[in-house]
């Protein structure tokens, strides 16, 4: 049995570093192309992409909104890069649905080893009990991949599914950010573990919508973060 290459599109408007990933991630997936937001945009629902690996600034547009245009109706990862190194520029590429961010200038190894990983969760099989966690007025359906709170759908970039799903699945134990990394973005990640407040920031204002009631994602200061079944606790 064969397994079909996962299939990449590059959008960067820098045709050096575009010809130089595409031969190089050629090698071993299916890849396309683009040197602007409209001609990716164009691309994207016919190719259908399992990893965009997007620039920041185009000519015509923000990566950081293409981003969220393209994780709108599907579960495409999404990979920056760019030359932008500022801190509120990271966060608000992941705060958009980025599940990574790659600085230029960069190692053709590195990008090749975080394409891998990210493509690896893609892959990943999720255990199938439970199938369904139904934990006060939040809903998590793993088998399609959604949330509700109150019956009311509650959209979710690839990433934050992920890491709500590890913390609901492992209640009241307390994650250092390191392990969330490692389990959730699921390779050695060296970089700002503040992407781990990012994205869970990003997922308690879309649980916890009633201030009344106790948080079901608790921070532990100085370490990490737990999940609160609150009946338990």
């Amino acid at each position: 049995m064969t397994t079909e290459p996962a299939k990449i599109l590059i959008v960067d408007d820098d045709p050096g570093i575009r010809n130089l990933v595409l031969r190089f991630l050629s090698r071993k997936y299916k890849v396309r192309d683009a040197a602007d937001g409209k001609t990716a945009m164009t691309i994207f629902p016919e190719f259908q992409p399992d990893l965009v690996i997007l620039d920041v600034n185009l000519p015509d547009a923000l990566g950081y909104n293409l981003c969220e245009q393209m994780q709108s109706n599907t579960d495409v990862f999404v990979l920056m890069l760019t030359s932008r190194t500022d801190e509120a520029d990271k966060e608000k590429g992941f705060s958009q649905g980025a599940d990574d961010y790659l600085t230029k200038p960069f190692a053709l190894k590195e990008l090749e080893w975080r394409v891998g990983a990210i493509l690896k969760r893609q892959r990943s099989v999720i255990p199938s009990p439970p199938k369904r966690l139904t934990i006060r007025n939040l809903a998590i359906d793993v088998e399609k991949r959604e949330v509700t709170v109150n019956d009311q759908l509650i959209s979710l970039t690839t990433l934050e599914f992920d890491l709500l799903y590890f913390l609901a699945t492992n209640p009241g134990r307390v994650l250092r950010r390191e392990e969330l990394i490692k389990e959730v973005w699921e390779y050695e990640y060296t970089g700002e573990q503040r992407i781990v407040d990012v994205h869970i920031g990003q997922i308690r204002r879309k649980i916890e919508i009633d201030p009344s009631q106790v948080p079901m994602i608790q921070t532990v200061r100085g370490v990490g973060y737990k999940f609160i079944i609150p009946d338990q606790e």
